[in-house]
């Protein structure tokens, strides 16, 4: 038997809500057992399970010290988690990017706002006119905001008051994210398929809820080698991992490296289900 860990449908996009029935019909009709669970159910057992995978556990980043402390009761109880408890704590804070930096991987420039940073000489930083700050633990775009250093009004806004009570991530605006956000999905370390999603005009959030449009896309052989390798680094056990970027100047810039609740846009291609049920035969 094994527990999906899905949020509960009301709180679902339509797109996430339908990729997750998708999972569960596959998995059932390849011959698992499944249950969709609730990661915060005090009532479940999670030692009869055979694997605890996460799915959409979307709400995570609201209740981050519980999540944690529920991982952490799985890992001394020897549960199966998928992926696995080191990876999901590591990936849940974006300070992560500083490690993939320093590895020698891309990323896009990134200055991290510790809490109680103030936004003072951050334009002249990036030497930019336009900078994307968002939460280090943080999803769906929440609390993510554009600055604009003409700005007549940054000491008053809202960001400052964030600032106050957790770390910020400030990124300089890539004007390469109108041509789209890459995508490769990876199981179990191997490429299994892209998609790209452009922003709707006058948005620059790429997330299906926001009205982006979404395409399958075949990135070059190099963009997939660089993939495996920030996988066989970084999360070489991972059932599922996801790599989003941007292309700039032909070279893939990192923006995330999703491990924990990534839509896997399995619709995207027909291969993609049959990819995952074989990583996820060979992890058990």
């Amino acid at each position: 038997m094994i527990a999906l860990i899905c949020e509960q449908p009301g709180n679902l996009f339509e797109m996430a809500r339908e990729e997750d029935k998708h999972l569960q019909s596959q998995l059932s009709a390849n011959g698992r057992a499944i249950e969709v669970k609730d990661w915060k159910d005090p009532q479940t057992d999670w030692t009869a399970y055979e694997a605890v995978i996460l799915k959409s556990p979307y709400d995570y980043h609201n209740r981050l010290d519980e999540f944690k402390a529920w991982l952490k009761r799985l890992s001394d109880m020897g549960v199966r988690l998928l992926n696995g408890y080191e990876t999901v704590v590591w990936n849940a804070d974006k300070h992560y990017l500083k490690e993939i930096e320093a590895a020698g991987f891309r990323i896009i420039p990134s200055v991290f706002l510790e809490k109680g940073a103030t936004l003072n000489g951050l334009f002249n930083q990036f030497e930019t006119d336009k900078i994307i700050v968002k939460p280090c633990v943080s999803g769906g775009s929440k609390n993510t905001f554009i600055l604009h250093s003409n700005d007549a009004n940054l000491g008053k806004h809202p960001l400052n008051d964030f600032l106050k009570e957790e770390a910020f991530i400030a990124q300089p605006f890539m004007p390469e994210i109108h041509e789209g956000e890459w995508s490769l999905i990876f199981f179990g370390g191997h490429f299994s398929h892209a998609i790209i999603k452009k922003p709707k005009e006058g948005d620059f959030r790429v997330q299906p809820q926001y009205g982006s449009t979404i395409h399958a896309v075949i990135p070059s052989a190099e963009h997939i080698r660089e993939g495996e390798a920030l996988i066989a680094r970084f999360a070489p056990d991972a059932l599922y991992t996801r790599v989003d970027g941007v292309m700039v100047n032909g070279k893939l810039a990192l923006m995330e490296l999703e491990l924990i609740e990534p839509m896997l846009y399995l619709s995207y291609n027909e291969e993609s289900t049959g990819n995952y049920l074989r990583a996820l035969a060979e992890k058990l």
